[in-house]
């Protein structure tokens, strides 16, 4: 099974040349690290969100409590099987943060294996860079990871609905202060928009020739 970057594969010697032969594993990615080093730098959902103003808090707790998963979403999430790492590059200030943040709470709290960890996009100019929407700087944006570090996706920063509903009634603001929270139903429909981005990238990695090895499945 093929699970390492390099692997040294021998060392020959030839009259007075030592000749190293390195075999590159077709599994590899060389943002592995630079997603791991943000990942292992950023923070709890719980201890990002105490990062904010009492304000901000109050507006992230308020969604905390509009988000609550249907039996069939949670049932849904309980059948994920794979780990996936999941850096969510955000602001603690910006609405589309304030409501997709407590709809990924509400998903690692139904199945931990669906993991979250949030990082601020003013103190990391580097990550900013490299997460650029369009050309611009844009939160949330999420990148999904395996449990190995390679990246699976990443998404920012409005899914369909949303986006269907701000073009049919845009008023201006580029990026809301939260102030005005979606209809019910319209959140559960964006929360089930992130299930289907998560099932979408287990499917992905059930069907991983090298996890199907590693875990026999």
């Amino acid at each position: 099974m093929q699970e390492y970057t390099e692997q040294l594969v021998g060392l020959h010697k030839y009259g007075f040349k030592m000749t190293k032969f390195i075999v590159r594993s077709v599994y590899w990615d060389k943002r592995t690290e630079f997603f791991k080093s943000y990942y292992e730098k950023s923070v709890s959902y719980k201890d990002y969100v105490k990062t904010g103003t009492p304000e901000q808090n109050e507006k992230w707790q308020n969604f905390e409590q509009k988000i609550v998963l249907s039996n069939l979403q949670v049932n849904r999430v309980k059948s994920f099987k794979r780990k996936i790492n999941n850096l969510v590059m955000s602001g603690v200030w910006c609405g589309d943060c304030i409501r997709q943040g407590p709809m990924f709470r509400a998903i690692e709290l139904a199945n931990p294996i669906i993991n979250f960890r949030f990082i601020d996009n003013r103190e990391n100019p580097e990550l900013l860079e490299e997460l650029k929407i369009n050309g611009a700087q844009k939160v949330p944006v999420i990148v999904s990871l395996s449990e190995d570090f390679y990246e699976l996706s990443r998404f920012g920063d409005r899914h369909l609905s949303v986006y269907r509903r701000k073009a049919a009634q845009e008023f201006g603001a580029a990026c809301d202060a939260g102030i005005i929270a979606p209809e019910n139903n319209e959140l559960e429909l964006e929360v089930n928009e992130w299930i289907d981005y998560f099932e979408r990238i287990q499917i992905m990695l059930r069907l991983a020739p090298a996890l199907r090895e590693r875990y026999g499945d």
